[in-house]
């Protein structure tokens, strides 16, 4: 008899165990679905969000055109350098470096033949006396042309800073429109059925509304 009881204590025992067990098993298993499904879940709102952060309307940079303006009237290329154009500050200063340049050259010739003419006007010695043939008549001529040459380099100087000024402003404008997507400038092939070549190398111009 007690046995029997110990046998049905043992096989209470093992029934137990088995059952923790296996409660313990499947609480795991359960577990780990569900950590897995909390990851697929996250990957999913990743890659939702990548999505609409490509989709999302790009930013468009702006710039003042006063601002870009007033940069160029203040130090010519100084408003390319605001507008980022910086493949054409050299340019610019080049261009008006060189009629400044032309422009003093020509001044301070004119001043060296003014004074001899008005020596010569007064019968005083100057540096050309000892030139044969160099009369008032030669020395006003020369003056004359060097003070022509002179206030036309000033006028192209002059004009070239207003263009320096008037580029800054339109690139600055216009930058908005060379960003904007929906509308565009690109190369295109034309094909050409009349031609002897059949396709030519051209511009397609897109808008989209």
């Amino acid at each position: 008899m007690k046995y029997k009881i110990v046998w049905v204590l043992m096989l209470m025992l093992s029934g137990f165990s088995f059952a923790q067990i296996t409660t313990d098993t499947i609480k795991t298993d359960t577990l780990k679905v569900n950590s897995g499904i909390t990851k697929i879940d996250k990957s999913e709102v990743q890659v939702l969000d990548e999505i609409n952060k490509k989709n999302a309307p790009q930013g468009v940079v702006k710039y003042s055109p006063m601002k870009a303006g007033l940069y160029s009237a203040v130090l010519p290329g100084l408003g390319q350098y605001y507008n980022k154009k910086y493949w054409k500050i050299p340019i610019v200063w080049g261009a008006v470096g060189t009629g400044v340049g032309i422009a003093l050259w020509n001044q301070k010739n004119y001043n060296r033949y003014r004074n001899a003419f008005v020596a010569e006007l007064n019968g005083q010695p100057h540096e050309f006396s000892n030139i044969p043939g160099v009369d008032k008549t030669v020395l006003g001529n020369a003056q004359d042309q060097y003070k022509r040459q002179r206030d036309y380099a000033i006028g192209i100087a002059g004009l070239i800073y207003i263009l320096n000024i008037v580029d800054a402003v339109v690139d600055a404008h216009l930058y908005e429109g060379r960003k904007d997507p929906d509308l565009a400038i690109s190369p295109t092939v034309i094909p050409d059925q009349y031609s002897v070549q059949p396709t030519k190398a051209g511009l397609s111009f897109n808008y989209r509304f």
